[in-house]
C-alpha cells in the first residue's frame, strides 16, 4: 500500500464521531487506530486513515498475546521448547505479539462503536491458538478500548495483553505517572534489574526512557499546550518510551514485564496462564480535555 486513497484503503477505514472527538481505525492493519483528533488537534500521533500503510506507523495498536520483547525468539513452556519467527526488522527478539501483524474481522460497528475479532490457529509466529476481541467506543470526552484473549486450544498457554499508543511530542509535552519501580535493561534491551523509582513528572523533551514501570497508581497524565489527557487501564504495568530523536513518545499499559516468560517466576511478573476456554480481558480509557 503506497499511502494513496485507494478503494482498498477506503474500504478498510472506519471512523467514529462523538462531539468534537473523531477516531479512525484500520482493522486490516493490525486492528490499529489510525488517529484520534479533537476537531483538528491530534490527541494521538495521527494519520489520515486511508494514508496509513502499516500498524507500526499508527496511532496505537494492540499487544496480543504478549507485549514488548520475547527474548531471542525462543521460550520454554510446560516442559516444551518453542521458537518464534522474526517480526521486527533486525531485532533478535520477537516483539509485541502478533495482533499488530494481522487483519482483524469487523464484528459490528456504529457511529460511536466498533468491535473486531482475530482468530489465530497457531503458526510459526505464535504456536498457541486463540481468539482475540477488540472493542472501541467513543464519547464526547473519552475513548474506551477493551481487549480480550480466549484460549481456543487444548493446552494451557502463556498470555499477555496491552496497547501501544503513540502521543505527539509538542513543545510543552509533559508526563506525570506515579509508580514504585523501573526495570533497567541490558545491551539487548531485555529487562534485567528492578530499581526504585517513585514516579515521573517532567517535560518529555528531558526524558530518555525505554523502560517498563511497575507499582503504577492512578492515571498517567499527559499535557501540552493544546490538550490534557488521563490514561487509565485495568493493567498494572506501563512501558514508557521517550526517544530523543522522534516527534512522538509512548505510554503503554501492559499486563506483564517485558520478557517475563524467561524470568524465574513469570506469574510474579504478570504473565498469565490461560486454561483452555478461559478468557483474559483488559480495558484502557483515554479521557481528553482541550485547553
Amino acid at each position: 500500500m503506497t499511502g494513496s486513497r485507494t478503494p482498498t484503503s477506503i474500504a478498510h477505514t472506519f471512523e467514529l464521531h462523538a462531539g468534537a472527538l473523531r477516531l479512525a481505525l484500520r482493522p486490516d492493519l493490525g486492528g490499529s487506530i489510525a488517529g484520534l483528533w479533537h476537531r483538528e488537534t491530534a490527541i494521538l500521533r495521527s494519520t489520515a486513515p486511508a494514508q496509513l500503510d502499516n500498524a507500526r506507523a499508527s496511532a496505537s495498536f494492540p499487544l496480543v498475546p504478549y507485549s514488548n520483547r520475547l527474548g531471542y525468539r525462543r521460550f520454554r513452556w510446560k516442559g516444551r521448547d518453542y521458537t518464534t519467527l522474526p517480526n521486527f526488522g533486525e531485532s533478535p527478539h520477537s516483539v509485541h505479539g502478533i495482533g499488530w501483524m494481522r487483519e482483524w474481522d469487523v464484528v459490528s460497528h456504529s457511529g460511536i462503536a466498533l468491535a473486531l475479532a482475530l482468530r489465530h490457529g497457531g503458526d510459526g509466529h505464535w504456536p498457541f491458538p486463540f481468539e482475540a476481541q477488540q472493542h472501541f467506543s467513543l464519547t464526547p470526552e473519552s475513548l474506551v478500548a477493551t481487549l480480550s484473549i480466549t484460549n481456543t486450544g487444548d493446552l494451557a498457554q502463556p498470555v499477555g495483553l496491552g496497547w501501544h499508543p503513540y502521543f505527539p511530542k509538542r513543545a510543552r509535552s509533559r508526563l506525570h505517572i506515579d509508580c514504585s519501580d523501573r526495570w533497567d535493561t541490558d545491551a539487548a534491551q531485555l529487562p534485567v534489574r528492578k530499581v526504585a523509582q517513585s514516579g515521573i513528572d517532567a517535560d518529555v523533551a528531558h526524558l530518555a526512557f525505554d523502560n517498563g514501570f511497575e507499582g503504577w497508581k492512578g492515571p498517567a497524565r499527559i499535557r501540552d499546550e493544546k490538550f490534557s489527557l488521563q490514561l487509565r487501564s485495568s493493567l498494572p504495568y506501563l512501558v514508557v518510551y521517550t526517544p530523543q530523536d522522534r516527534d512522538y513518545f509512548c505510554v503503554e499499559p501492559v499486563s506483564h514485564v517485558g520478557n517475563a516468560i524467561h524470568m524465574a517466576d513469570p506469574a510474579a511478573h504478570g504473565l498469565r496462564t490461560l486454561a483452555p476456554g478461559e478468557t483474559f480481558e483488559a480495558t484502557m480509557t483515554l479521557d481528553v480535555a482541550v485547553l
